[in-house]
């Protein structure tokens, strides 16, 4: 809980009184990827001001800003207010967010394409960075607004529930302190419909994987991509997590009906068994030789951490280090906050990453960040997380810097009266 970027632009604000007196989860492609804002992608004759990126943001504009203030929130720095203001204008004004809206002037309406995974994302970043109650208050109220019936979430509004989609608004409810076993539509929660995309243990049957959704025959299959955000979704946690506490290697077992504590070991087991060979997840493209695919990598990475504690990441960490950096370069803004969140999950610094320091990279491809956090206040951020829900952004710095004023002008008030007595015949 990052309350410590509203406490600072507070204080920093007090300090002036007083001297002045982020390719989305669909079915064909199941998750919103880094490379949606690959170099290949034709860039814009003129680039929305505030926006990370020089790739057309049709398709992925608030899904990479997402990822890029919140990478940047995770390692310390102060998201320029220029970015933060490019993301809280995309919203609509039902709380829902599309991939992008050009003209922000012009009211969404039912032509405006939104989606829960932007939604959600942009959620996870405006909470990270704080003073934005009203816009996450609102996005968490849509994302309510349209749970399916089964407790999970589609990419559209009504479409039907996936693991990506309802992996990643399981992030947004957790982060924001909202526990999502009370989030329910019809008696399911999100956790329940999650578990209906886990697969058994055997081999033939998925090995413990997570499936995307069911194919056109309902039939469930094995899916990398979804099976790492099962993992995290399974856990309770969000892009951003910590690494988990050390176990024993996670094994697949099966259950009549699985905790998602065991779905999340057995999708644990399934990514280990699938990096196992080379140290990387693979990918085809229309029916090309598999490609190295990095992405996915990193985010199994964070759900292999997430679950067992970063050794268990410690493969397909080396290999990313190792290799990641010219297709992050190529990829743009989402790609190096995918890596900053695997360096961040395994203990790893982002600024040595392989011998590229993610962070400069990362804040080269958008506004400069305002400045960066200091120790004393990131220790103290659990304390004061309480102030980060206050709606209306006012907080404790809100009001110490009250009070300083008044201090200020209750002794200029005084000193004042004392010149006036002086001056009297």
């Amino acid at each position: 809980m990052n309350v410590r970027r509203r406490g600072s632009a507070a204080a920093l604000a007090v300090i002036a009184v007083l001297g002045a007196a982020a390719a989305p989860a669909v079915a064909a492609d199941p998750s919103p990827s880094a490379s949606a804002s690959a170099s290949s992608e034709p860039s814009q004759p003129s680039q929305p001001s505030g926006l990370f990126g020089t790739t057309d943001p049709q398709y992925d504009g608030v899904w990479r800003q997402s990822l890029a203030l919140l990478a940047q929130d995770t390692v310390g720095m102060l998201p320029s207010s220029e970015a933060v203001d490019w993301l809280t204008g995309q919203q609509c004004d039902s709380g829902a967010f599309a991939p992008y809206r050009a003209d922000t002037a012009k009211a969404c309406d039912a032509k405006t394409m939104v989606d829960t995974n932007s939604t959600a994302a942009a959620v996870q970043a405006l909470w990270a960075v704080g003073g934005h109650g009203d816009a996450v208050e609102d996005a968490l109220a849509w994302l309510k607004s349209v749970q399916n019936e089964d407790g999970g979430w589609g990419y559209t509004p009504g479409g039907a529930s996936d693991a990506n989609s309802t992996s990643v608004v399981i992030g947004a409810l957790t982060a924001t302190g909202t526990d999502p076993e009370r989030v329910e539509k019809d008696g399911k929660s999100p956790y329940d419909a999650l578990l209906t995309f886990a697969l058994p243990c055997a081999e033939d049957k998925g090995a413990g994987a997570f499936a995307f959704q069911p194919d056109k025959d309902g039939k469930l299959l094995a899916n990398a991509d979804a099976t790492a955000a099962g993992v995290l979704g399974a856990l309770g946690k969000g892009l951003v997590t910590e690494a988990g506490g050390k176990t024993a290697d996670a094994t697949c077992a099966d259950a009549d009906k699985p905790t998602r504590e065991q779905a999340a070991a057995n999708g644990a087991a399934h990514l280990a068994q699938a990096l196992a060979a080379d140290g990387h997840l693979k990918s085809a493209l229309g029916g090309s030789a598999d490609q190295p695919d990095y992405g996915n990598t990193a985010d199994a990475v964070v759900a292999l951490a997430a679950r067992g504690g970063a050794q268990k990441a410690a493969e397909p960490l080396a290999w990313l280090k190792k290799n990641a950096a010219k297709w992050a370069e190529q990829s743009g803004p989402a790609a190096y906050a995918q890596l900053i969140f695997a360096a961040h999950a395994t203990g790893t610094d982002p600024r040595a990453f392989g011998g590229t320091d993610l962070v400069e990279k990362l804040n080269a491809t958008g506004p400069a960040p305002r400045g960066v956090t200091d120790t004393a206040t990131i220790s103290a951020q659990d304390a004061d997380q309480d102030e980060k829900k206050d709606d209306s952004g006012f907080g404790v710095w809100w009001i110490v810097g009250v009070c300083l004023v008044v201090a200020v002008a209750v002794a200029a008030g005084l000193v004042l009266r004392a010149r006036t007595k002086r001056q009297q015949p």
